[in-house]
């Protein structure tokens, strides 16, 4: 059913908030991240300080980490090539296409990769759709592109009829 795609594995308010050594433990070896208020603000170019420590601190425990982001190359490319971390802009999230080339540059298979991101309509359903480990987190910024604002309405209506259903028990 397609309304299970939209539900992530894991829930969690911020990436700070991983546990990196059970995604160890489940074999996970690569991280594919969301940009825009994923990991930074959507209007932020840079990363903060706290972030690039959490960073460090992935690489540090193992794990590669490419950048899938559905904005385009100028914004992507300030936020990565500072950091050395490869990236994959205008991505056209949902589809299953940035998903295998980021699992194709890092050279792991879906079982050994995570998808992080704060959409269930672009992140989720699209890491879903490959069968890899979901995370969901909650956006860092209250405010979202133009782009985004839509996806949000339809997200709020697709996560209460969610919880209903009992699928999910996190709050908003």
């Amino acid at each position: 059913m397609f309304l299970k795609k939209l539900v992530p594995d894991l829930h969690v308010a911020s990436v700070y908030d991983i546990d990196l050594a059970a995604l160890k433990r489940k074999g996970v070896k690569g991280i594919i991240t969301d940009l825009d208020n994923t990991l930074i603000e959507w209007d932020r170019p840079d990363a903060t300080p706290v972030l690039m420590d959490w960073l460090d601190t992935v690489k540090k425990e193992g794990f590669q980490v490419i950048v899938v982001s559905n904005n385009n190359q100028i914004r992507v490319s300030k936020f990565a090539d500072p950091l050395g971390i490869p990236y994959i802009h205008r991505a056209k999230k949902p589809t299953r296409s940035p998903f295998r080339e980021a699992m194709k540059r890092l050279g792991l298979a879906y079982h050994e990769t995570v998808m992080i991101g704060d959409q269930i309509f672009t992140d989720v359903l699209g890491g879903n759709r490959l069968g890899l480990y979901t995370i969901l987190v909650v956006p860092v910024a209250e405010t979202d592109g133009i782009y985004t604002r839509f996806n949000r309405r339809l997200e709020r209506l697709a996560l209460s009829w969610m919880r209903k259903k009992g699928w999910i028990t996190w709050e908003d």
